[in-house]
């Protein structure tokens, strides 16, 4: 065979995968869709049981566990008698004695059922998204983060990674498969109809080791962020909605309804910090190994150029969250301001740096 026919022959084959992975792409979609609909049935199935009832029994429960008398001591060869100890729902300190929701199935069984079926359809539709990201890296022979279509398409996978590996590891977090399940939809479909470029081959400075190294981790730290964003959002809901009741509020069925399935407001909050806190050292580390990379393409490690400011400002407004979450005056609701403002800096970076910003870091257009 000449050159030129294998030359052909490699063109041929490479269109070919990219069309696969393009199709493969479109089914996890359509399998995504469908574990969509089972989440939204797992809440309507769940909003049908009685979750006030629910979470005022569990609440009741703990509080009957202490039946027996006053707790009574020995002083100086006297008795003193010493108040009933008050039992503690949620062991935080500073927080209130609420206990976690039921979760979205609101103890109905077949709500149960649906949610189960939901995490079924997730894993597949992750599975065939996994196997699209896969075939567009041989499409190109690379690494597939060349661009903003193919760093959403593995975003989105990495992202719907961590959330499975979360229950994996038996953690309570089915209550996140509805909302992470919404924005990867939407973020396959802006991938799909807006980010979409085609197979090219990577320019010359970024043929390096340091593609894996330093993408992957920032890949991977921005869908744990993401995880965290989602938790402090519902954080922020969950715990307006226990200030309302605390104060003799009444809010709305819907409200109620959905807001008590979560877990309380100070285990959203704990669960926020800890992931933030857990992948903070890597995005230091992407920083660094950004840097570094730069220096052997650029010839310097740090020009400022708009997408570097902007991960070092991400950095910034993050380090500030998990100071002021560390600081007594500053948890709660501030500190989660502090997130969200921090998350944003993370998407402005990604979305608004690549799309409207020209630097040093624009390469194949979008």
């Amino acid at each position: 065979m000449t050159s030129a026919a294998a030359t052909v022959l490699a063109s041929a084959t490479d269109e070919h995968l990219a069309s696969m992975s393009n199709t493969l792409i479109y089914s996890s979609m359509a399998v995504y869709t469908l574990a969509f609909f089972a989440y939204i049935f797992e809440w309507l199935l769940g909003s049908r049981s009685r979750v006030a009832r629910t979470a005022n029994a569990l609440t009741s429960t703990a509080e009957a566990k202490w039946t027996g008398p006053a707790v009574t001591v020995n002083q100086a060869g006297g008795t003193a008698v010493l108040e009933r100890p008050k039992v503690v729902v949620r062991a935080a300190a500073g927080s209130r004695d609420v206990p976690d929701g039921p979760g979205a199935h609101g103890g109905d069984e077949q709500g149960d059922l649906y949610g189960r079926i939901a995490i079924s359809l997730t894993v597949l539709a992750f599975l065939v998204e996994l196997a699209g990201v896969i075939t567009r890296a041989a499409s190109v022979q690379r690494a597939p983060w060349g661009n903003m279509y193919e760093f959403n398409i593995t975003f989105a996978s990495v992202a719907v990674a961590v959330y499975l590996t979360l229950l994996a590891l038996k953690k309570n977090v089915r209550w996140l498969g509805l909302f992470l399940i919404t924005t990867v939809l939407l973020d396959l479909g802006l991938a799909v109809t807006v980010l979409y470029t085609a197979s090219e081959p990577l320019v010359p400075a970024l043929h390096s080791y340091w593609l894996y190294i330093h993408v992957s981790t920032a890949i991977f730290c921005g869908a744990v962020f993401y995880v965290g964003a989602v938790a402090t959002i519902l954080y922020l809901f969950k715990d307006a909605y226990e200030n309302k009741l605390e104060n003799g509020g009444k809010p709305g069925n819907f409200a109620t309804s959905v807001l008590e399935r979560l877990p309380a407001s100070a285990s959203l909050d704990k669960f926020a910090y800890r992931v933030n806190a857990a992948v903070f050292p890597l995005w230091t580390f992407t920083i660094i190994a950004g840097a570094i990379w730069a220096g052997s393409a650029w010839g310097r490690y740090w020009n400022w150029d708009p997408k570097e400011t902007w991960s070092f400002i991400t950095w910034v407004a993050y380090a500030c969250y998990l100071h002021a979450r560390a600081t007594a005056g500053w948890k709660g609701r501030k500190a989660a301001y502090l997130a969200m403002i921090a998350f944003g800096c993370w998407l402005f970076n990604f979305y608004g740096v690549n799309i409207f910003v020209t630097g040093k870091h624009s390469y194949a257009g979008v």
